[in-house]
């Protein structure tokens, strides 16, 4: 007898894990990480606190937080083995997230046998430096080493430019970091929880979870949100631009939300902490431009689209900012990435707490009775 259970595409309402590390309530637009509020922590704390938080469920001390500083400063630098294959990669041009993905790969090479929360911790440290040095070589640039003297944050501008970049920018990308740190049980988390289930080892499910962020159903295209902004050009021309598009029924990128039905909380944060870039060292006038198209689009939305309630979205915000740090729009999903992967790991500590493998079922719908002739 063939019994079938309930079939829901896409495992759509199904809980598949139990968390302390976050929670998205898209009805009221909030979004909980272990307990504080997104905007109560994202532009206050250091990416180095943020992940001492998604990892042990509270913030350090100052004694906790200097040594754990340290300990991913040092871990900064990659094998040269790593770094002899992003250079082979960067050769064949392949994109960021590609380059990403293989030298994820790598990250135990040259590390004696550690711990899982040693290897965590070289994972995070060393995921900016993959994606600074493998941009580098991309120009025909000699990567640029780790700067132990400067924050996680700083320090991966630092890599990317070469140049110390002022308070302002790296509290913009501070504040981004943290902002996307983590999001409940979204398609790269469940990937890296299904794979460290299986008792696999961590590098594999943080490459695994990059494969399954660089699909555009879910890390999301960030870059064509600021394009428009930039093929509008002027506040006068914003209307008849948006209503034109809307005419034609094409999406206005960067807003709306799957999960979110009122306001994005990421989009609040990461417009704040843009606003407050763009004021200190940016350029305003760009700015200034985006807002209107911002508004504009909501109010547009809102007549042509009455009830559905679409609001600015994380992907607007983020071009936004990531275009003010001077990010150009290929890494703006490996900077996800680096901001995403102590999220990651930190949902792998809590499954192999758990140490249950995940193993849905499936719906055989095919044939049966065939005979071989």
């Amino acid at each position: 007898m063939t019994t079938t259970s309930e079939y829901r595409p896409g495992l759509e309402g199904v809980v598949a894990a139990e968390t302390r590390m976050s929670r998205v309530n898209g009805h009221i637009g909030e979004l909980i990480i272990r307990g504080y509020e997104l905007e109560e922590i994202a532009a206050k704390a250091t990416v180095e606190e943020m992940a001492y938080l998604l990892w042990h469920d509270r913030l350090p001390d100052a004694d906790e937080l200097a040594q754990f500083s340290y300990r991913l400063a040092k871990k900064r630098p990659l094998s040269p083995t790593t770094l002899s294959l992003l250079k082979s990669v960067a050769k064949e041009k392949a994109p960021v997230m590609d380059a990403l993905r293989i030298g994820a790969g790598t990250l135990s090479l040259g590390l004696d046998a550690v711990g899982s929360r040693e290897l965590a911790e070289a994972i995070v440290a060393r995921f900016p430096t993959i994606v600074a040095a493998y941009w580098r070589f991309l120009y025909g640039q000699q990567p640029i080493e780790p700067d132990s003297e400067l924050g996680h944050a700083a320090n991966y501008l630092y890599m990317l430019t070469g140049k110390r970049q002022s308070l302002a920018l790296v509290r913009g990308m501070e504040t981004y970091l943290n902002t996307v740190s983590d999001h409940s049980l979204n398609a790269s988390t469940f990937t890296a929880r299904v794979i460290v289930s299986t008792g696999s080892d961590l590098v594999s499910a943080v490459t695994g979870a990059v494969g399954a962020l660089k699909g555009p159903l879910h890390g999301g295209a960030p870059g064509p949100a600021l394009d428009m902004v930039f093929e509008i050009g002027s506040a006068e021309n914003t209307e008849p631009y948006l209503r034109e598009k809307l005419d034609n029924g094409e999406r206005l990128m960067g807003f709306g939300h799957r999960v979110y039905k009122v306001r994005d909380p990421r989009a609040v944060v990461l417009g704040e902490a843009a606003r407050k870039m763009y004021a200190a060292d940016g350029d305003m006038a760009l700015y200034e431009l985006a807002k209107e198209v911002e508004k504009t689009a909501v109010s547009l939305l809102a007549e042509y689209k009455p009830g559905r309630n679409l609001q600015t979205n994380v992907e607007f915000s983020t071009a936004l900012l990531l275009h003010g740090l001077g990010l150009d729009t290929a890494l703006f999903s490996p900077t996800f990435a680096v901001g995403r992967v102590a999220g990651w790991l930190g949902h792998c500590f809590e499954q192999m707490e758990n140490g249950r493998l995940i193993r849905p079922k499936s719906n055989y719908v095919g044939e049966t009775g065939r005979v071989w002739q």
